[in-house]
Order: structure tokens, then sequence, then C-alpha cells
């Protein structure tokens, strides 16, 4: 076992995680990355349900992802006049969270800590500028992967290759012989991330919501910086035919095409929308992507796996940390149970894997609707609905129609393994 190579490609959160179990199943893990540096931008994400489990065995990283959380208190979604009708808070339950979470952190910080846990590994090493460009391997023979790399390391062969390189990943398509679109299911809808340089809640702990009809939506939360964090979403409904596509073709042009077309989008929309939309166009971190679910038939193909978001994307259900701390720690663990035998470990991790992919990725179906009705009277009638529950002080009622998002934590119960000191 002590000499099983892997490659992992990708170190945001999904690589680090998978090297940090490799390792203490007694593997030589090297990871790439295509970009010069561990990454520091990105949007808030959630660590939840097995996620929350797989962290707390993880020595030092709970500790560390507290520090690090931002302080929001709860969010409110607010009218035209900036006037709330309704709150959502933490429970204070980190094992029953609620829409907000007691572990909400910026993906770069987490991907920060997640580094700092594994950079000093004797077994791990982290290669910065490098991407794959081509994978060879025999399954007939159960051999070795041969990998080429772009930008000078060295033709090496692996005992296995892990793609941890997100939704879009192309690593996904050389190991699984498919188009680089190939199982990606698109939700016909988008979000963009950006921080704007000016506190637009005032000092306030409580994020602000807003929606507009035609799918428009906002969502904004200070940090102790003075900085106001943003999301912008264009939702649409989920049988509307190929309707993010122009935001695909704009992003194609580049960022400020891309900026230019959200601003369009959201342009006349009311609150603060004219405001953020000027914070927006001055942004240097402004991040945007199509909202999709990744769903291959098969999660490995002879040495060749998908861990994270490169196999199993959750779109808008808030799980996708969760279950690329989940699928990190129940690879590792099965090629440290199949000792020496990869292809049993493969498969025992697809069977494992299955349940908690299928759970959740489950959207719920009145999702996007209630998120971002399309129409005046389905905000109205949202909006109505959501202060009264608000109001009648049962809002953990709401959190059931949630699905995973909101499940507790023994409701995804992670196989036990043993480990290498």
């Amino acid at each position: 076992m002590s000499n099983l190579s892997v490659l992992v490609v990708g170190a945001s959160v999904a690589g680090p995680t998978t090297a940090y179990w490799l390792a203490k199943a007694g593997a030589k893990v090297t990871i790439i990355e295509r970009f010069p540096q561990m990454r520091s931008s990105g949007q808030n994400v959630d660590i939840r349900t097995s996620g929350v489990s797989v962290m707390r065995n993880m020595p030092g990283m709970e500790e560390a992802v507290r520090a690090n959380t931002l302080p929001v208190k709860g969010i409110s979604l607010v009218r035209e006049n900036g006037r709330p009708y309704g709150t959502i808070r933490p429970t204070g339950d980190a094992n029953q969270q609620s829409l907000i979470s007691e572990y909400e952190i910026l993906r770069g910080d987490l991907a920060r800590i997640l580094f700092n846990l594994t950079k000093n590994h004797k077994n791990i090493e982290y290669v910065f500028g490098e991407q794959v460009s081509s994978l060879q391997q025999n399954e007939q023979s159960n051999g070795p992967v041969s990998v080429e790399f772009m930008n000078g390391y060295p033709a090496t062969e692996y005992d296995l290759v892990i793609a941890c390189d997100g939704a879009t990943s192309r690593t996904r398509a050389m190991g699984l012989g498919c188009g680089t679109r190939d199982y990606i299911h698109s939700l016909n809808s988008w979000v963009v991330f950006f921080s704007i340089k000016k506190d637009l809640l005032n000092g306030g702990q409580i994020g602000e919501a807003y929606s507009t009809p035609g799918g428009r939506f906002i969502c904004m939360g200070s940090d102790p910086f003075g900085i106001t964090r943003v999301a912008m979403m264009g939702i649409n409904p989920r049988n509307a035919h190929d309707a993010a596509k122009p935001f695909r073709e704009a992003k194609k042009l580049g960022t400020n095409a891309l900026k230019e077309y959200v601003a369009q989008y959201f342009h006349g929309a009311g609150w603060k929308c004219d405001e953020v939309i000027k914070g927006m166009l001055d942004a240097d971190d402004f991040y945007g992507s199509e909202m999709v679910q990744v769903k291959p038939p098969i999660l490995h193909k002879g040495r060749f796996v998908l861990v994270g978001d490169a196999g199993y994307a959750s779109g808008p259900t808030g799980t996708g940390t969760s279950l690329a701390l989940t699928g990190a720690y129940i690879l590792a663990g099965e090629i440290r149970k199949h000792r020496g035998n990869v292809l049993a470990a493969l498969r025992g991790y697809e069977e494992q894997m299955r349940p908690f992919v299928n759970e959740m990725q489950k959207i719920p179906a009145f999702i996007p609707g209630i998120l971002a009705p399309q129409t005046a009277w389905g905000l109205w009638l949202r909006n109505a609905i959501f202060a009264f529950i608000c109001w009648s002080g049962i809002p953990t009622l709401l959190q059931k129609f949630f699905g995973a998002s909101s499940a507790h934590s023994d409701d995804y119960e992670i196989p036990e393994y043993e480990w290498e000191d």
C-alpha cells in the first residue's frame, strides 16, 4: 500500500481533502493545479451533514473553519423599499442546520485551510501551474495510467488518477473518453459572485436578499473588513429550453462581456441594484458560473476516478462541499480497506457514494420557483407565505422542505475505516 502512487488533479476543496485521506491510507500523492498558486477567491460555501462528520475526523480542521466563518447571523428577504418581511437565522445546532449554516466560509479560505493541513506531509507534493495534456491506460492489463503534462512536469505513470477539477472538468473528458459537456445537466440558471469595497449594509450582520420578477435574485452580506460580498442570480424554470445559453456565450467573451451581460439583465430591477451593478463593474474578484449538476453513469473507469464536482456537482442544493469532503474520505477509506486491489476499492467507492450523491442532488420540486418567482403575482404570493411562516415562529417547518441542505447529520452516517498513524 505504501507504494501506491496517485495523481490528484485540482487543488481546491476536493483535491487537498482527497490527498489528506489518501496519505492516511499510505499512498504517495501528487496534486497538480493549473493556477500558479492556491486561489483565494470564491463564493461562500457551507459544510453540512456528512461533511461535518468528515471535518471532525480531520484534527484541527473544525477549529480552523470556525475561526474563519463569515459573521452572518441570518438573512432577511427585503421588499423593493428595503424593508424586511422575514428573516432566516442559524439554528445554533451544527448537526441540524437551517438554510444558514454554522459553517459558512469562503471557498478560498476553506481551500487554504486544507492546503495548510496537507502541504508539509511527506507523502504529498503540490505542483502549481500545471495541467494534464493526456491520459493513457490499458484497462485490459490493469496497468498504471500514463500521464503527460502541458507545462514541463515530466511524464509519469500513476497507479490511480483522480479528477477533482470541478464541474467542467477537462480531466473527466480524458478519463472517461467523453465530451467536455457530457453528463453536465444545465439547470437553466446562473450565478455571479464578487465583492464591493464598501459596506452596503452599514455594519449589519444580517444579510439581505431581494427578488424581482423574471427570476432575478440578489443576496449580499458584510464581512468584518467593511466589504460587501454579493451573489447575483438569473434563475429560470428548469424546463426552460437552454435559457442559460446567453450567459454561456457572454462568458466565452471574457470577464468584461459577462459583467455587461449581468448589468443589462438586472437593469431597472429596483432596490439597491444600481449601486450593486456599479460595484460589480469595478470588482476585481468577479466570477460567474452556470448552475449545473453533473451525473455521469459511472464514477470510475479503469484506474481513473471522479471526486467532488467533477463527478457529482449538486447544483443549488447547498451540499456540494459536503459531497466533496465525503467522497474524498470514502475513496481513501475504500483504498485502505482493499489494500493492493485498486479496482475493488473503486467499486467499493462507487457503491458507498451513490446513496449520498442520489440524496444530496435532489432538488425540491418548488425550487427554483420559491427562490426567484418569474411573475409579480408569484413573487407577491411567495413573500406573503414566507412572511407568515417567519411571523408564526415556526421557520423550522420550512427547513424540512429543503431536503439534504437542512437534514440532520445523523441521517448521513459515514463508514468507519482503519487508518495509518
